[in-house]
């Protein structure tokens, strides 16, 4: 389902997409602090399943340059699994799922609905991670809306980038999870039209960009992402995927954030490499049912 290698022909679209606008020149944000590496945390119901991704998880990082930050959350078993979940990283494009949210949210507090010029920028910037539009609703949304938004749905770390760099927000694995957390079950904070808006963009993403979380999920899964990619001068590549997936006994959602990545595909295979550790753990149990359904022959 997803990419394990980003090509030459989709790298160079990838860079065209880090248009003037998104950042600061030479701005340079802080980075979670190296001095010791963290543990991945799990709890869970299913007995077993808690030592199983943390020792998953942690073989998956083993060896890699990055700072990784890993945010897991599955409703069935009530799982959950923490690394660097509180540390700020640029957000690059993942924060135009935080965009859409807070477009959704003012619409419905103003009892109207999205207008075609609001339809058509939200799609460009969900499915194809189009950064003018981005920018267009960011200007008309302001950074009052967004924090509104932000302080609403619980996502007390995440800080909307000033001056109009919107790339530059910084975000948490941890708040990632809430909003994807928002967006997958009745809440009051977006409603279900708009929860099923933003999901079915999520679920339409451009092939080329269906990288990261999604890497060995079952194919009975709904997926719904959003990524983001970013060089600055300071931590190399930044590289984020947050993921959520649903539908036939599935209800679960992961956050991966990087950065200090030497390139884009080092970035993408540390977080393949947690996700694809995640969705077999997770899946192990259903994956056994359903071959002891099936009669030997």
């Amino acid at each position: 389902m997803a990419t394990t290698r980003i090509s030459r022909r989709a790298r160079s679209t990838l860079a065209t997409a880090l248009a003037a606008g998104v950042l600061a020149p030479m701005v340079l944000g802080a980075a979670p602090a190296a001095a010791a590496t963290p543990s991945v945390s799990c709890a869970s119901t299913r007995a077993g399943l808690a030592a199983t991704l943390s020792k998953d998880i942690t073989a998956a990082l083993k060896g890699r340059k990055s700072a990784t930050a890993v945010a897991l959350y599955d409703r069935t078993t009530r799982t959950t699994c923490t690394l660097r979940a509180t540390s700020a990283y640029d957000s690059a494009s993942v924060v135009k799922a935080t965009v859409l949210a807070t477009l959704l949210r003012d619409s419905a507090q103003h009892h109207r609905s999205l207008t075609r010029r609001e339809t058509d920028l939200s799609t460009a910037m969900i499915t194809k991670s189009d950064n003018k539009a981005t920018t267009s609703l960011w200007k008309q949304l302001g950074a009052t809306k967004v924090k509104a938004f932000l302080k609403a749905a619980g996502m007390t770390h995440t800080v909307p980038g000033a001056g109009g760099y919107w790339g530059l927000t910084r975000i948490t694995a941890q708040d990632e999870q809430r909003l994807l957390t928002l967006l997958t079950a009745e809440n009051s904070v977006l409603s279900d039209s708009a929860r099923s808006y933003e999901l079915g963009l999520m679920h339409r993403v451009v092939p080329s960009q269906r990288w990261g979380t999604p890497a060995g999920a079952p194919a009975s899964a709904t997926v719904q992402l959003k990524n983001g990619w970013l060089q600055r001068a300071s931590h190399g590549w930044r590289v984020h995927s947050v993921g959520a997936f649903t539908g036939k006994g599935h209800d679960y959602a992961l956050s991966v954030l990087t950065q200090d990545n030497r390139t884009m595909n080092d970035g993408v295979h540390t977080i393949q490499a947690v996700a694809r550790a995640v969705h077999k753990d997770l899946n192990a149990r259903h994956a056994s049912h359903l071959a002891a359904a099936v009669p030997n022959r």
